[in-house]
């Protein structure tokens, strides 16, 4: 049964999904309010839950950046964004998040590789 409410239920979605209904699709890929529409998640979550995404496909540093901004910008911390790292771990392993952490300690401002050069770190 379907709800008056403007985000599809989520029969409805994974529908247009498992069909791959093009306008569906087009709409929440263009467009970054359709996305977090249709997802129906708040935005802090929205946003964690795509850096754990670009962390499991180990995505670009530059995408990093936009989705780490968006999250500090929904109310994330910095400690929930490095708890997402831990959180995707035993989902995609140790070597995206690895491979991840510098990326997103630029991202956030803190140099990892400097900071483990430094004297007396590890």
């Amino acid at each position: 049964m379907e709800s008056d409410d403007p985000v599809d239920s989520y029969e409805t979605t994974l529908r247009k999904l498992a069909v791959r209904d093009e306008e569906f699709v087009e709409s929440v890929l263009g467009d970054d309010e359709a996305n977090l529409r249709q997802s129906a998640l708040d935005p802090k979550t929205h946003a964690l839950v795509r850096l754990g995404a670009l962390v499991a496909v180990q995505a670009a540093p530059a995408s990093y950046l936009w989705t780490i901004e968006a999250a500090l910008e929904s109310g994330a911390t910095r400690r929930e964004i490095v708890g997402t790292l831990v959180a995707v771990m035993p989902a995609i392993g140790t070597a995206p998040v690895v491979a991840a952490a510098p990326r997103i300690g630029i991202a956030l401002g803190y140099d990892v590789a400097a900071a483990l050069e430094a004297p007396g770190t590890a």
